[in-house]
């Protein structure tokens, strides 16, 4: 059963962001994780099924995206078998420095950071393109790797074959230093999902009054406490759901104690009753190619 985790990057040995190349089964470990790098993701082939933030859909050949920071998405090792590949990689926004993207030369990768906060997928010119050059980083020494990802960021950032995943930017800017408050938060939601939470005890946890939580959880993440936990939720079912749970048991181990609720709320968020987003998504259907 997957859950939203916090996860904890570290840039590659020798190097200002993270690279790694999956091949084998333990990239099929599920889960449901955000962080706040932005992260390319490219599997050279195959089919199977994306999931990122409110955004779900497939995608057939191969895959090429870019998530912007904090935005929660389902590893896409999901559903696959053992043979499934891909390529990661993962930088923070200085990742070469708090000033130099600001420098004229890097307008276009400007426009890319913060495009990417919307989510991005390339279509197969780009992907071919770029995942070409991805597949050679590995290989490489640490400058060529840098030399590559700024290609990599350019051909991406004036790539006409893009399609933004969500019609507006849902991704909050987060400044670096609370970061760690709404981890805090996040875990908290976390641990106690399936229950029902007490927001005075979540403002506690965060050495903050009940109001003043309330105004600055709104500020951080545009969504009120309330609304972000039935997000939370209902991502859990929507996991759950195609995994072949049934479906009230679903809602119950969701925190919600009434059925009814539970379907409004589902429909509310993904625009389909909990049985036919299973009829739909279900990733039994994908053949390998």
């Amino acid at each position: 059963m997957a859950r939203l985790e916090f996860e904890t990057i570290q840039p590659t040995v020798g190097s200002s962001f993270r690279l790694y190349h999956a091949a084998d089964e333990e990239s099929c470990r599920v889960y449901w994780h955000h962080h706040p790098e932005y992260e390319i993701v490219y599997i050279p082939s195959g089919r199977g099924r994306r999931q990122i933030g409110q955004h779900l859909s497939r995608y057939e050949e191969g895959e090429l995206v870019f998530i912007g920071p904090n935005i929660p998405h389902l590893n896409f090792a999901y559903g696959q078998s053992s043979d499934f590949e891909e390529y990661v990689i993962q930088m923070r926004e200085d990742f070469l420095g708090k000033e130099f993207l600001k420098n004229v030369e890097m307008e276009s990768i400007q426009w890319l950071f913060q495009k990417s906060k919307r989510g991005l997928a390339f279509g197969m010119n780009t992907k071919q393109k770029v995942g070409e050059k991805i597949r050679q980083m590995p290989h490489q020494t640490s400058f060529e790797r840098m030399m590559t990802l700024l290609w990599v960021l350019q051909e991406m950032a004036l790539a006409t074959d893009v399609e933004l995943l969500h019609s507006e930017d849902k991704s909050p800017d987060v400044p670096p230093k609370e970061t760690e408050r709404l981890r805090q938060i996040y875990a908290f939601v976390e641990m106690h999902f399936q229950t029902e939470m007490d927001p005075n005890e979540v403002a506690a946890t965060v050495n903050l009054s009940l109001p003043a939580f309330c105004r600055y959880f709104k500020k951080m993440t545009r969504q009120t406490f309330t609304e972000f936990v039935n997000e939370y939720r209902i991502n859990h079912a929507r996991v759950m759901l195609l995994q072949n749970v049934n479906v009230a048991e679903v809602a119950f181990e969701c925190g919600f104690n009434n059925l009814s609720h539970f379907n409004r709320t589902f429909r509310k968020l993904t625009h389909r009753s909990p049985t036919a987003y299973r009829q739909q998504f279900s990733t039994t259907v994908y053949p390998r190619s």
